[in-house]
C-alpha cells in the first residue's frame, strides 16, 4: 500500500534515475526533495481483495492506528477465513524497482527475491488509504494479504512473524513505505489483525523474503470478492502565470501516483490542523506541496519546526 505506506508507499520517491529535474529554484534551497524513479503504467487492473463475499464476524476495532485511519467502521468481516498470499512467479515491475529517495533519505530496491531477513517494528495501515494506489499502481485492499517495504522486490512475498507470539503470516509485498518512526513494514489491516497487533499499532516482528521459483503460478484458493470502487483521482494543479503564493514542498515524483501515495500518508501523519496538501505539476514533475502561507518568514519557520518531525527540511516554493 499505497501505502506514510501511504504512502504512502509512498509511495510510496537521489540516484541515476532521480537526479535530473531540479531547477533553478529548486537548487537554492538546502532541503532534500523526494525525486522518485517510479513512473508505473496507470490504469493498471487492481488487484482482487481477499475478503469473502460472506461476512459472518465484525472486524476488531482498538486504537493502534492514526485519526481517521483503523479497521473500518461497520465493515464486517471473518478475518479467519481470509488466507495467506501464496507466492508465485511474477515479473518484477518495471519503474518500482529503480533507485528512489523518500524524505531526505536514498533506498536502492533488491532485485532477487529469498536474500533478505530482518528484524525490527511493523505498523499496519487501514481503512484511510483503503482504495488508494499502491507504487505499482493496484488499488490497495485492507483485507488482502499485503505489505509495503522500503527495499523489497516489489510485487514479492515474504514470511513476517510476530517475534512475541510466534504468529507467521505469508504477504505479497506490492508497496513502498514506511519511511518514518524507524518501522521496516507496513502490513495491510488482515495480516496485522492475524498477527495480533491491530491495537497496540505496532509489534517487533521477522520480515523474511520468499524465493519463488520456476514460472508456473501457485494460485491461491478461489474466493467470492467483491470489486472495489475505482480509486478517487486527486486534482493536480498545474504550472501558470505566477501568482506569487508561498508553499513548502515536500516531494517531486515523476509518477501521479507516487506523488498521490505520499500525499495521503502526509496527510495522516500530519493530521488535523496542518496546512492543506495539494498536487501541482511543473516541468515534468508532480509536485506534493503544503501551504499558501502568508509570508516567506512564515513558511521558513514551518519547515524548521517540520524537519525534527519529518526527518528532513522542506523547501520553499513559490506559484
Amino acid at each position: 500500500m499505497k501505502r506514510l505506506s501511504l504512502l504512502l508507499p509512498v509511495a510510496l520517491l537521489a540516484m541515476a534515475g532521480c537526479a535530473t529535474t531540479q531547477k533553478a529554484d529548486d537548487k537554492q534551497q538546502s532541503a532534500a526533495p523526494i525525486v522518485d524513479a517510479v513512473s508505473g503504467p496507470s490504469g493498471k487492473t487492481a488487484r482482487a481483495a481477499s475478503a469473502p463475499a460472506t461476512v459472518t464476524a465484525t472486524a476488531t476495532s482498538g486504537g493502534g492506528y492514526l485519526p481517521g485511519d483503523g479497521p473500518g467502521g461497520d465493515t464486517a468481516v471473518n478475518l479467519d477465513s481470509i488466507p495467506d498470499a501464496a507466492p508465485k512467479a511474477e515479473p518484477l515491475h518495471r519503474y518500482a524497482n529503480r533507485p528512489y529517495s523518500a524524505l531526505g533519505k536514498t533506498y536502492t530496491p533488491l532485485q532477487t527475491t529469498g536474500n533478505y531477513k530482518e528484524r525490527g517494528v511493523a505498523s499496519w495501515y487501514g481503512k484511510k488509504f483503503h482504495g488508494q494506489r499502491t507504487s505499482i499502481g493496484e488499488i490497495y485492499d485492507m483485507y488482502g494479504m499485503t505489505a509495503a517495504h522500503p527495499t523489497l522486490p516489489i510485487p514479492s512475498y515474504a514470511r513476517v512473524t510476530n517475534v512475541a507470539t510466534g504468529k507467521s503470516v505469508v504477504v505479497r509485498v506490492n508497496d513502498r513505505g514506511p519511511f518514518l518512526h524507524q518501522r521496516i513494514m507496513d502490513l495491510s489491516y488482515v495480516a496485522a489483525a492475524k498477527l495480533g497487533y491491530i491495537n497496540s499499532g505496532s509489534a517487533e516482528v521477522e520480515v523474511e523474503s520468499i524465493a519463488v521459483s520456476g514460472t508456473a503460478p501457485v494460485e491461491p484458493p478461489a474466493v467470492k470478492v467483491e470489486p472495489l470502487p475505482p480509486a478517487p483521482v486527486m486534482p493536480i494543479e498545474s504550472a501558470g502565470k505566477p501568482t506569487g503564493k508561498i508553499y513548502l514542498q515536500l516531494g517531486a515524483f515523476k509518477s501521479p501516483q507516487g506523488a498521490e501515495s505520499l500525499l495521503v500518508r502526509m496527510r495522516s501523519e500530519m493530521g488535523e490542523g496542518s496546512k492543506p496538501l495539494m498536487l501541482y505539476e511543473k516541468q515534468g514533475l508532480t509536485r506534493v506541496h503544503l501551504g499558501p502561507y502568508a509570508s516567506e518568514i512564515e513558511a521558513r519557520n514551518a519547515a524548521s519546526r517540520l524537519e525534527d518531525r519529518l526527518g528532513f527540511k522542506p523547501f520553499m516554493s513559490k506559484h
